[in-house]
């Protein structure tokens, strides 16, 4: 199953030699590990003293960690014990086995992560679809979470919305043009967050190129219920960039305000808030865990 990730194995191994640079721009030092569960090896990326609160982190559904938190990184693991985790089946360097396309289970998944580093009590946040998978494990392993955050993303997913917005780019040819035009309708008006930064475009350009966005599509995505949300209302916040197509609508804000979820709408951010606004997010980010919000 891990080769039908990639659409070939040269492009398997471009995205592994890119990831590997974005790793070493996030001016920390890091380890890697590939840990065994039931529906594959999971590949994690930590930073920061063991000795310091544990914070898993969760990235998108066609990106990886090493791009996720390039900004994020070296100023959380100042303050936490930071977990970055590839999704299986994403375009990280997660390898699902034959188990995985029978049956993946997310939240299990994750606790099986959990377990293999012994945490009792840990922080958990993600981006759009890590928002999604931070979510379902609060609600599944409520006891093991003590705070909960969202970026990017809502109690109301929307796969709709996510296929409308990345077409017709996902469909053309990968070039550096289709992807600064994604990105452009990522990110808000005028942001060059990404394209000021040609190993991170290449990096995007690679996924529109390699990646075979089918091996997400085993992924399965729920309605949470009342008691469900409330949970998420107890312990969790979400952060939404005011230019975010995906998150920033009228049924998802209501969907929030209809159950007293917490949530924050950051100025001058789309989807990718956490590279758009990285300051302004890893303040949020530590001051909400800490409990300094």
């Amino acid at each position: 199953m891990g080769l039908y990730r990639f659409k070939s194995q040269e492009g398997k191994h471009v995205l592994y030699d890119s990831y590997q640079k974005l790793l070493a721009g996030w001016d920390v030092a890091v380890e890697e590990a590939d840990i065994p569960t039931t529906w594959g090896e999971t590949h994690v990326i930590t930073a920061g003293s063991r000795h310091r609160p544990p914070l898993m982190l969760f990235h998108g559904v066609a990106d990886n960690s090493a791009l996720m938190w390039i900004f994020n990184a070296a100023e959380l693991s100042r303050h936490f014990f930071v977990i970055a985790v590839d999704t299986l089946g994403g375009p990280g360097k997660s390898e699902p086995n034959a188990g995985y396309a029978k049956g993946f289970e997310q939240a299990p998944w994750i606790h099986e992560l959990v377990n293999w580093f012994g945490f009792k009590r840990l922080y958990v946040a993600g981006v759009s679809n890590g928002a999604y998978l931070a979510s379902c494990y609060t609600i599944a392993y409520p006891e093991y979470v003590e705070k909960m955050i969202g970026m990017a993303g809502g109690i109301k997913p929307s796969m709709l919305r996510m296929a409308r917005l990345f077409l017709p780019e996902a469909l053309l040819p990968a070039s550096g043009t289709t992807t600064r035009k994604l990105l452009r309708k990522l990110t808000a008006p005028g942001s060059t967050v990404f394209e000021s930064h040609p190993e991170i475009m290449r990096h995007w350009t690679y996924l529109l190129r390699y990646f075979n966005n089918r091996s997400m599509m085993v992924h399965t995505y729920k309605k949470f219920l009342d008691p469900e949300i409330a949970l998420l209302r107890e312990k969790g916040i979400f952060y939404i960039g005011e230019h975010d197509r995906l998150s920033y609508y009228p049924a998802a804000i209501r969907t929030l305000d209809h159950h007293q979820v917490p949530y924050v709408i950051i100025p001058g951010a789309g989807h990718g808030l956490n590279h758009e606004q990285a300051e302004r997010m890893n303040r949020e980010i530590i001051g909400f865990l800490q409990g300094e919000l």
